[in-house]
């Protein structure tokens, strides 16, 4: 590897936090290397008028970043986790997970409104089929409009007096990230509202060579490791990507994996539960064996008990 590191990232407030982070972090590791960021605009960035499902295809936030790193034009890029579709481009691997951020969804309301305060027929702005579909399973009545743009443009939007949306849900680790905490008027329980798979951690990828896996390996996290891996195996084996109602929740307690996974039908009218339990060792291999077979073996759980049909 280069002495010179180029890390690839979107030009949002976000993802430009989110790289300096693994900037910094990557430049106290290897302190002889010099680390620099390359910005890059992602078909998701331009396309602001459309819904993300209508959009259609995969990596929307990723693609530009991957063909960079292809042509040797950058050596790192880093990405939202949950924006990384689970197949992975031929010759390039998510090469370092690091600790990730707290995982839950959060409610913004102009009103100060918790879900349960919310009026009758509320509208709640979300561009996620996840957050929209669980919202409508605790509330029938709430309507669900798509909303574009970054973290704060979003918060703008639902806080404006005049604007069409009472409320509008987003990430905690992204208004964590941004300093916006002071916005949030409810903090969404898991079991109203599960995240999407990886919702919280950073993905750096980077191309398959030792090189690059040797450069990024102290980076790696092995507790949220494991618990992606059984996230995104569960989310590959229901053949969704991140636009389907998808929503699954690993975490390690004790030497146990467990994993929550929930599948919903777009409208709401029906959702499907499993949950699972694996050994967790420490040790990294055994592990990623062992969290994506439980994220597999639940996804099958899930199929049996008709989740194709709800995600057709």
């Amino acid at each position: 590897m280069d002495t010179l590191i180029r890390l690839g990232t979107r030009g949002s407030d976000l993802a430009l936090w989110q790289t300096t982070y693994v900037q910094g972090l990557l430049q106290n590791m290897w302190p002889q290397n010099q680390f620099q960021m390359q910005i890059f605009t992602t078909r998701g960035d331009v396309v602001l008028d459309t819904p993300l499902p209508a959009i259609g295809g995969k990596g929307l936030f990723t693609a530009e970043l991957e063909a960079a790193l292809h042509e040797h034009s950058i050596d790192l890029a880093v990405h939202s986790l949950k924006d990384l579709p689970t197949e992975p481009p031929e010759g390039l691997v998510v090469g370092a997970v690091p600790v990730r951020a707290n995982t839950i969804d959060v409610l913004i309301s102009r009103d100060g409104h918790t879900l349960d305060s919310l009026p009758h027929g509320a509208v709640i702005g979300t561009s996620s089929h996840r957050r929209a579909a669980q919202l409508r399973q605790y509330r029938a009545d709430f309507q669900t409009h798509d909303i574009r743009g970054n973290v704060p443009t979003r918060i703008q939007k639902a806080l404006d007096p005049d604007g069409p949306y009472d409320a509008v849900v987003l990430a905690y680790a992204g208004l964590e990230r941004l300093g916006l905490l002071d916005n949030v008027s409810q903090e969404i329980p898991l079991d109203i509202m599960l995240p999407a798979p990886g919702q919280g951690a950073l993905g750096v990828q980077c191309r398959n060579d030792v090189d690059s896996l040797a450069l990024l390996q102290p980076l790696n996290h092995p507790e949220t490791w494991a618990a992606v891996t059984a996230e995104r195996a569960f989310l590959a084996g229901l053949g969704g990507g991140c636009s389907l109602p998808i929503a699954a929740y690993a975490t390690i307690e004790g030497k146990q994996l467990l994993l929550h996974g929930r599948v919903l039908a777009v409208d709401a009218s029906a959702q499907i539960e499993v949950t699972g339990t694996t050994d967790y060792t420490g040790q990294l291999s055994a592990d990623s064996k062992a969290a994506e077979q439980l994220g597999a073996d639940l996804a099958r759980d899930a199929l049996a008990q008709g989740a194709a049909g709800l995600l057709s």
